[in-house]
């Protein structure tokens, strides 16, 4: 079956921003709801996106849409969240509550079609509530009865509007020295389009019904060996040392407590007690060549002269 058209949720960001075009180029109808329009009015330029206000944590919003729709794309996810056990209140309510909601809906309104963003090593017994909660959703839906879910694990995801290589880049122009925790843990970064490609064409793909799919790149890296590439190439190399975990733990507390983005937390260095590379337990797309770092990442990171 041809799924022509798609509600995709969490569509304004960096990841779903490449989903959406690479939607829209393939000639399918694509709803974007977004509580805030200014984050997502970069996508209207492209011709079969809608972007709509709306909060698609409420059941009416989501009833509203999936009439409309064939499949959906779920990219919803936090990177942090106040401490509680099993994990905290912002992942219960965007890992958890919104696979349960959605595969209700879902099953309501006869859409079967399901493309999830889960995380790379997730595991309901890992280190972090980032871990778990990802783990759970994703359980869920994989589990509900009557979708066709296709799960995708990537690692860290890089690209020209990432969160990740650009902000290692900028803290080295601003720090002369770059103290880090978890230094030594490795990661197996892919390319954003890879990523976007990967989901897109999946949409159509029986055969990746029912899966759970890891999106790596080429190449293992230690997390000091990314931070000191994004200085190398945005022209701002410093040296990176690494912390013991009790600081790095202090550290994380105080950037908890600062007004603003969190930039790193206590549940980010728990996430790094485990290494961020494929398991070789499930398979990566078919015919997958993902793009290696150093071919994208010096173009983007490079200084404006």
């Amino acid at each position: 079956m041809h799924h022509g058209s798609v509600l995709l949720l969490g569509g304004s960001g960096f990841i779903g921003t490449h989903i959406a075009a690479r939607l829209s180029a393939s000639g399918r109808q694509v709803i974007v709801p977004t509580r805030r329009y200014h984050r997502a009015r970069h996508l209207q330029v492209l011709p079969t996106v809608q972007v709509t206000i709306a909060d698609i944590y409420d059941p009416a919003t989501l009833d509203r849409f999936l009439p409309r729709v064939d499949a959906v794309i779920n990219l919803v996810g936090v990177l942090h969240s106040w401490p509680a056990r099993p994990w905290g209140r912002a992942f219960e309510h965007a890992h958890v509550a919104l696979p349960r909601l959605l595969a209700q809906v879902c099953a309501r309104h006869g859409v079967k079609r399901v493309l999830h963003m889960s995380a790379l090593g997730a595991a309901i017994d890992g280190p972090s509530m980032y871990s778990r909660s990802k783990a759970a959703g994703e359980r869920i839906l994989l589990d509900a009865k009557d979708v066709q879910v296709t799960s995708f694990r990537p690692s860290v995801v890089f690209g020209a509007e990432d969160s990740f290589l650009n902000l290692f880049a900028t803290l080295q122009a601003l720090a002369p020295v770059m103290p880090l925790g978890g230094a030594d843990t490795q990661f197996q970064p892919v390319y954003v389009g890879d990523v976007a490609q990967a989901f897109v064409d999946a949409l159509d793909q029986p055969g990746s019904i029912g899966q759970v799919v890891e999106l790596t790149g080429p190449h293992v890296y230690r997390l000091r060996e990314l931070v000191r590439l994004a200085g190398e190439y945005s022209g701002h190399a410093r040296p990176v040392i690494g912390l013991p975990d009790w600081v790095a733990r202090l550290q994380a507390l105080m950037l908890e407590l600062l007004p603003g983005p969190t930039l790193m937390s206590r549940d980010n260095l728990d996430s790094m007690k485990q290494h961020n590379i494929a398991s070789g337990q499930y398979p990566t797309p078919p015919h997958w060549q993902p793009t290696p770092l150093e071919a994208v990442a010096p173009d983007y990171l490079r200084p404006v002269t």
